[in-house]
Formats: C-alpha cells, structure tokens, sequence
C-alpha cells in the first residue's frame, strides 16, 4: 500500500489531479487571496448564468493555486462543490465541508480550508461588484474580515522588512 503520510488518499488524488485548474475566459467573479500562515495564494474564477428559470447559478469554477498540497486539493474539491450551485448555496459551504469532502486534513493545514473558502467569498463579492447588485449583508461582513486579516498581515509584513532593513544596515556599519 501507498503511503501518504498524514494526507488522506482523496487529498492526494485532488493534489496529483487537480479538478477544474486553470482560468476562465472573462469571468463573472474572480477571488484572490493569500493566506497568512503559510504563503498560499489563491485565485478563484467563477462564470455565473441564469438557468431555464432565470436563477443564477455558478456554470463553472476554476482556479489557480500556489501552495502545499492541502491548499491545491482544497481549491480542487470547492470547485466541485460549488458548480451548479446558486450564490447561496455556494456561501453556505464552510470550511468543514471542505475537510471532510477531502476526508479529512492534518490539523497544521486547515487553514488551508480557509483559504478556499475565502476564494470562493470573494469571486462571488466581486461578481456582485461588477453586476452592480446589492451585496448581501453577511457576505459584506465576510469580505470586510477578509479584506481587514489581509491588511493586518501586509502591515505585520511591512513592519518586519523595516525592522529586517534596520538589522541589515547595523551590520553593514
């Protein structure tokens, strides 16, 4: 028998054959993010039309993942879960069913969950942007905290390469 490690055999199926990779020609919404703890980024592409009874559903789902493996089968298995899926229901899926459509995830990589979650928030946000709808409340708030954990990081990240610069020069003199 393989063995895996600490990844589930559905993870490493998703990580060695990725489901829905790549871009997609002019795309109802596009969620790019990065994730704090590891470096990962994400960029999610959703294509959104009205079905034969006029709901608008997610036609298809693709992405482009830099990361683990956990970050790469994580973008793989949401892009299957959300195809067909009204807007709502695609925001209803959290980041447990994520886990557990993959069978699981070491505890170190669930944030990696996160990050598919957050993809998937924000390419519907933008395509409400871009549609020029009214943007639900909740999903405002979700964007908010995503847009402000991203800005907290970059200032983190900002304040490091100072200090790093300081510690640099100091050894130069």
């Amino acid at each position: 028998m393989e063995e895996f490690g600490p990844y589930t055999k559905k993870v490493i199926k998703h990580f060695r054959n990725p489901h829905n990779s790549g871009k997609i020609k002019n795309p109802s919404g596009v969620g790019k993010v990065g994730s704090p703890v590891c470096g990962d980024a994400l960029w999610l592409y959703l294509k959104v039309e009205k079905d034969e009874e006029g709901t608008e559903r997610i036609k298809d789902c693709k992405f482009e993942t830099f990361g683990c493996v956990a970050a790469i089968a994580s973008s793989s298995v949401i892009t299957d879960m959300v195809k067909g899926k009204t807007l709502d229901e695609a925001l209803k899926i959290t980041k447990d069913k994520v886990v557990n459509s993959l069978g699981g995830l070491p505890k170190i990589k669930i944030h990696c969950s996160l990050l598919a979650i957050d993809g998937l928030v924000e390419a519907i946000y933008d395509y409400y942007k871009k549609s020029k709808k009214a943007i639900p409340k909740d999903l405002e708030a979700q964007h908010t905290n995503i847009s402000k954990e991203r800005e907290a990081v970059e200032k983190r990240y900002k304040q490091w390469m100072e200090m790093e610069e300081k510690v640099h020069n100091k050894e130069q003199t």
